[in-house]
């Protein structure tokens, strides 16, 4: 690997391909301020930071795509005049007509109504003549079962069916794209919030907190702050010393580090930052170190207070995982009905997180138990069962719950998959965590299907094009230097809009063979769960779905899983792929890292490896190796920085001239990816760098201009890059993934970013065709290998590092793991699931 510093000092520094060596590495997990609302840092004391600072508004996604189709069937024909005045009686009737009285002219249409019904009335008792008002095939059948009686021959045309008429296909409706207004906090009543930014006065707390407490705290805001200060500590951003600070303020005399009081809202903030961080649930022993920490004298004191307000539960999960001590054998002095103790460890969590465990244990159990063993159609799954897929189709035939592992070309797989099961009559729903992945699904599930209704002794499906393969030039399939498929722009959301929003068809799965792309079987996540997107539910609450395969199933929180798992009916299949490498969720828990841990299913490994110099670099990334690859075509390439500003003036650079001009992808397909937001090289100064070359103005609409890049998070842990349309009173109008987005002015700081440059965590789920991975060295200390690999693994034919780090990149690939996180699912799951073995 060539990291030459003259090589830097060029205006062009994409000058070698040498990855992997000492002096390649990215930036470090810093989350502290997030948009995404990914992971905390270590510290309580930085994990509030975290929460505060990203996306902490939820938002409602109304992606939907079935306006268009509503429309055209509800137009009714519009009816001329009275039929009956304009019957064509002549002038003369008219003017007969026009002379009568409005009484005589209702007793004259009443005598003709009384006519008509009796003239009906005689016909109908008078004979009917067999086949006499019969017309058309029907009156020709009669012709000829007559001939036949009376011993003629039938005419021949009569048993001939005629050629169909050819059926043109009706042309695609031009759909606009929808609305989605970001969703806004619950209205506050004026006079609520007054009260409430009274007391925060009195204590000399910001008053701009007021509408955040009255919509937190609910009715009687400034009461419950009255009696207890510390119930500031609920609202976003706030820190226990600053909460000390106002009830002091509210108290004086009375307050003390021992209130109770504060002992338990400490603890629920605790456990906030603790879900912030990823956990589910905290070891009882770590929080009272953490309380005491927080100058709580008596922590089990302010456990016990949380848990009497019902703020918190406490739960004993025995400690039969792996590598615990395995419990005490019985000796024969013990008594005969007495039975050992099981070590157990004690946890204590937050309610809505401990029963999204639960739930989603419950929802997995009943997926497990409820395929029914034998349903006739196992030798249609086996003759399925062909190619690099038949491993999974084979283990999804005789299972209701499968896990699905492999990297970025591994998704053929599942793609397979769905086309074999649409293929026997199955309703198949696929959603993948983001726009960008949903799009990419539905390419390769149409690549899928085409390839299906081809010759049966035809090559692979999953080594053509559109699979990952590698073209003659060696380069990834998929978007070519120089066309506009980054995520946002314009090609690509015309081909989201136009491949995800399709309407339904009476096939199962949504659409026709072909038709994989519409809002019936590829979907995100929260539009499924949602209901903007996917096959709809029954009655009943359910997804109408047999197959459901979820795609970035790291990216799956606790709740968002248990709430798939509650909608999948009985019998439902559900399959979870992903990339184990990659950021965990940035929400609480680990689900795909915890079911695979607790074997309670089949687990299939992909054989499929990511194609060309990327894919092996960040194959070696994902086992602990640094590996040196060869890259002839300069798809990897390192540029060493000395500091902070070169790191910035050689990003910009190399975004904004070296990358198009050398390896030929515009500007708005690459993607800069650092570790943090805040610091002299992160999402901030990078993306006001950014804009000044790329797209400079006033930002007069909230620091935002007409063509900026943007990043728009409707709720916690969702990103979807967009671009900015225009500005009026209604808000900032979005385009993202081809549907556009209001924000209100309100909501602008809150919900949106400028997108040139991004953390790894709100990157995780999309590629761009090019990627420039910025790694300061001031990120050195917070390198895990999960966000190396995810932020390597963005890049679809071209990377760019600007490297700062030193030796830090190699050191953490090889040593530094993600971090781990408490949850409660192995144990629950071994609760319900015997293990796969």
């Amino acid at each position: 690997m060539t990291t030459d510093p003259a090589a830097a000092e060029e205006t062009e520094p994409v000058t070698g391909p040498e990855p992997g060596g000492p002096g390649a590495g990215p930036g470090a997990d810093d989350d502290g301020g997030s948009a995404d609302g990914s992971r905390a840092p270590a510290g309580p004391d930085d994990e509030a930071a975290a929460g505060a600072t990203d996306a902490t508004d939820t938002g409602t996604d109304t992606d939907s795509g079935e306006g268009g189709a509503s429309e055209s069937e509800s137009e009714s024909e519009s009816e001329g005049p009275a039929a009956d005045g304009a019957s064509g009686d002549g002038p003369a009737a008219a003017d007969t007509t026009a002379q009568l009285s409005e009484a005589e002219a209702e007793l004259a249409a009443q005598r003709e109504l009384r006519e008509r019904i009796e003239r009906r009335k005689a016909e109908k008792a008078g004979p009917v003549q067999a086949g006499a008002r019969l017309s058309g095939k029907a009156a020709d059948l009669l012709a000829a079962v007559r001939a036949v009686e009376s011993g003629g021959k039938p005419p021949a045309s009569v048993f001939t069916e005629p050629e169909p008429a050819p059926r043109r296909s009706a042309p695609e409706p031009v759909r606009q794209p929808q609305v989605m207004p970001s969703a806004t906090p619950a209205p506050v009543a004026s006079e609520a919030v007054d009260t409430v930014r009274a007391v925060l006065v009195e204590g000399g707390a910001p008053e701009a907190l007021a509408a955040q407490v009255a919509a937190v705290l609910g009715e009687g805001a400034d009461a419950q702050l009255q009696e207890n200060p510390w119930q500031l500590l609920r609202v976003a951003g706030v820190r226990p010393e600053q909460a000390d600070g106002f009830a002091r303020a509210l108290l004086g005399a009375e307050c003390g580090p021992d209130d109770e009081r504060r002992g338990g809202a400490v603890t629920v903030w605790l456990l906030e930052q603790a879900a912030l961080a990823g956990h589910t649930a905290l070891e009882a022993q770590a929080l009272h170190a953490a309380l005491a920490q927080r100058s709580v004298p008596d922590p089990d004191a302010a456990v016990q207070s949380a848990l009497a307000e019902g703020d918190a539960l406490v739960f004993q999960d025995a400690l039969d995982e792996p590598g615990a001590p395995a419990a005490p054998a019985p000796s024969e002095d013990d008594g005969e009905g007495e039975e050992a103790e099981r070590p157990v460890r004690v946890l204590i969590g937050l309610e809505r997180y401990a029963l999204a465990e639960e739930s989603l244990a419950d929802g997995l159990a009943r997926v497990v138990n409820s395929l029914p063993k034998e349903d006739g159609s196992a030798a249609d799954w086996e003759s399925a069962a062909t190619g690099s897929a038949a491993e999974l189709i084979r283990a999804v035939a005789g299972h209701g719950l499968v896990l699905h592992t492999g990297g970025e070309a591994s998704r053929a797989e599942p793609a397979a998959l769905a086309a074999t099961a649409r293929s026997l009559g199955l309703r198949v729903c696929a959603a993948a965590h983001t726009p960008d992945g949903r799009r990419r699904f539905a390419a390769l599930l149409a690549s899928a299907e085409r390839a299906g209704r081809g010759a049966a002794s035809g090559p692979d499906p999953l080594s053509a094009p559109g699979f990952g393969a590698e073209d003659e030039t060696g380069a990834p399939d998929g978007p070519r230097h120089g066309t506009d498929d980054g995520p946002g722009s314009p090609a690509r959301t015309q081909d989201t809009a136009a491949g995800t929003h399709g309407g339904a068809s009476g096939r199962p799965g949504g659409g026709q063979p072909g038709e994989a792309g519409t809002d019936e079987t590829v979907t995100t996540v929260a539009g499924l769960l949602a209901g903007t997107e996917g096959p709809g539910r029954d009655a009943d609450g359910m997804l109408r779905t047999d197959l459901l395969i979820v795609l970035d199933a790291p990216q799956l929180d606790v709740e968002s899983a248990a709430m798939l798992a509650e909608s999948l009916p009985d019998g439902a299949r559900l399959v979870l792929s992903g990339d184990p490498g990659v950021l965990w969720s940035a929400g609480p828990g680990r689900v795909f890292a915890d079911l695979l841990a607790a074997r309670a299913c089949p687990q299939v490994a992909s054989r499929t490896p990511d194609p060309g110099p990327i894919g092996e670099l960040v194959s070696g990334i994902g086992i602990g190796e640094l590996n040196q690859v060869a890259a002839p075509g300069k798809e990897v390439v390192i540029v060493p920085v000395r500091d902070a500003g070169e790191a910035v003036h050689r990003t910009v650079q190399l975004v904004a001239d070296s990358v198009p001009r050398a390896i030929g992808i515009p500007a708005e397909q690459t993607q800069v990816i650092t570790p943090g937001h805040g610091g002299a090289v992160g999402t901030r100064a990078l993306n006001t760098a950014l804009k000044e070359r790329l797209n400079p103005g006033p930002g007069r609409f909230g620091g935002f201009d007409p063509g900026d890049r943007i990043a728009y998070s409707p709720a916690p842990g969702r990103t979807v890059p967009g671009q900015v349309v225009k500005a009026d009173a209604d808000g900032l109008h979005l385009e993202c993934a081809g549907a556009a987005v209001v924000v209100p002015k309100e909501r602008v700081e809150q919900t949106v970013r400028h997108g040139w440059a991004l953390t790894a965590h709100q990157a995780v789920g999309a590629r761009w065709p090019a990627a420039v991975v910025v790694l300061p060295g001031d990120a050195a200390q917070a390198l895990t290998r999960p966000w190396i690999y995810s932020a390597f693994g963005r890049a679809e034919q071209h990377l760019s590092v600007v490297h700062g780090v030193d030796q830090a990149l190699p050191r953490a690939v090889a040593e530094v793991a993600a971090k781990p996180r408490t949850t409660r699912l192995p144990a629950l799951l071994r609760a319900q699931v015997p293990a796969a073995g």
